[in-house]
């Protein structure tokens, strides 16, 4: 009976409609992966396989030296937006100020706002200050921009925590510092390690912002193949990308562990209590 009545509720369409949305997602992705290992320079039809392009990525240098600034903008605007992220969370959610309101509803304005008039308005402020477009500029810049989501994020993390523990662990003779390093990061880590995620792969691929940002020597890759695109994308870029995808998706799963090795950590200590 209950087989039957299953059988009644499947609907294809169900399965169906799943299916396409991810089709939509990930066909992309698998063709820049298959023309990876295309043999035409072209790379526009697939004419047989190979995986020469992975040794000869390595020979182009303005290719690796965009990909190089790249990590190196990544790895500083992550690390720093993380950092003041986190502590701009923690901050407003101990501030008992009216201006509370007016502070976290202004984190929204540099994600609401279209990023060309970002770009153009950065552009104008280090113009005025009268320092030039750099390495420097384009981290700042990243920063800016990857700031607000990292806040939000650990904001939504930190929203449903208990204020007792820190007056617990103040009772118990811990300073602000230790309070802060042995209870309310270790609680907040799965919304700091989301937040970060999501600040390196806003930094990872723009584009508009950079393109006000970028000096000579600071090109990025999302920059080096869009003045590619006219030529057409050679599969060297090809096979960088996929390269990417899979650091991505190590560092996704990485991310993953670490997330759920502290949710059990924090269900054992919530058994022993």
């Amino acid at each position: 009976m209950k087989l039957k009545r299953k059988l009644k509720e499947y609907k294809p369409i169900s399965v169906l409609y799943p299916c396409l949305v991810y089709l939509f997602l990930y066909v992309p992705i698998l063709v820049v992966i298959v023309f990876s290992f295309n043999t035409s320079r072209m790379n526009i039809v697939f004419e047989g396989f190979t995986v020469e392009w992975y040794f000869k990525m390595f020979e182009n240098r303005q290719l690796m030296d965009a990909f190089r600034n790249t990590l190196l903008v990544a790895f500083f605007s992550t690390v720093i937006s993380v950092i003041m992220g986190t502590l701009c969370a923690v901050g407003l959610y101990k501030l008992e100020s009216k201006i509370k309101n007016i502070i976290s509803s202004s984190l929204y304005i540099p994600i609401v706002i279209p990023e060309i008039v970002f770009g153009i308005a950065l552009l104008v402020f280090f113009s005025s200050v009268h320092l030039p477009t750099s390495m420097l500029t384009l981290i700042i810049s990243h920063i800016t921009f990857s700031l607000p989501f990292v806040v939000i994020t650990v904001r939504s993390r930190i929203a449903g925590f208990d204020p007792s523990i820190l007056e617990a662990a103040r009772d118990l003779g811990a300073g602000e510092f230790r309070t802060f390093m042995r209870v309310t990061l270790p609680m907040i880590m799965p919304g700091v390690i989301s937040g970060g995620m999501l600040a390196l792969t806003l930094s990872l691929d723009d584009v508009v912002i950079s393109f006000f940002m970028a000096g000579t020597e600071s090109t990025t890759l999302p920059l080096k193949i869009l003045g590619m695109v006219r030529k057409g994308v050679s599969p060297d870029v090809n096979a960088l990308s996929t390269l990417m995808i899979l650091g991505t998706i190590a560092i996704m799963l990485f991310s993953q562990m670490i997330q759920g090795k502290i949710e059990k950590s924090r269900e054992a200590h919530s058994g022993v209590e």
